[in-house]
């Protein structure tokens, strides 16, 4: 399965794309779409859009990752400005009818490393470790986006072999939002 993780922002958005085998992951591909600071907000947006419309049709991922926005911003205009961000990623992977899932930070961070409050530079380390690569890939967006996609595609089971709680509530609020928006579809 391929997937695509993408750690939006309006500066910088990371992606990383890889391949998940089983129980392994290997790297195709990674960077960032940049945005300039003093273009207007919709020539930003343009751009992320373009660049991620521009991945999504090299590696022809079959599912993406985004990381869900967090309620306690303590600058609402970022809060704004994030969602506008994902929103374009959104457009861009419906364009590409390539299904997107949100996943909490410290969800990820639980299946890359096994704790909720991991450093960013531990799972760094531990991307790297999962990817086969010498050291975590930068700019730091990059090994956010990447741990999105790993945690999409390997999802981290708990002693006795199954999946861990935190990660299963997630999928199961997951697939019941799924099926609320194909009920409503079928209505219409």
């Amino acid at each position: 399965m391929r997937i695509i993780g993408i750690d939006p922002g309006l500066q910088c958005t990371g992606y990383g794309v890889i391949e998940v085998s089983g129980r392994s992951s290997s790297l195709l591909d990674g960077g960032v779409v940049r945005t300039d600071a003093a273009a207007p907000l919709e020539l930003r947006l343009l751009t992320i859009y373009e660049g991620i419309i521009e991945v999504l049709e090299e590696f022809r991922p079959e599912s993406a990752a985004v990381e869900q926005l967090y309620a306690k911003y303590s600058h609402p205009g970022t809060a704004v400005l994030m969602g506008h961000t994902r929103g374009v990623i959104y457009l861009a992977a419906a364009a590409r009818h390539i299904p997107v899932t949100a996943y909490e930070a410290s969800l990820v961070k639980k299946a890359i490393t096994g704790s909720g409050r991991a450093s960013k530079e531990q799972v760094g380390r531990m991307v790297a470790r999962l990817l086969s690569l010498s050291e975590p890939p930068q700019p730091m967006d990059v090994t956010d986006a990447l741990a999105l996609a790993i945690c999409h595609g390997r999802p981290v089971s708990s002693r006795g072999g199954r999946l861990h709680p935190d990660i299963a509530a997630h999928e199961r609020r997951a697939s019941a939002a799924m099926g609320s928006r194909q009920k409503r579809g079928s209505r219409q």
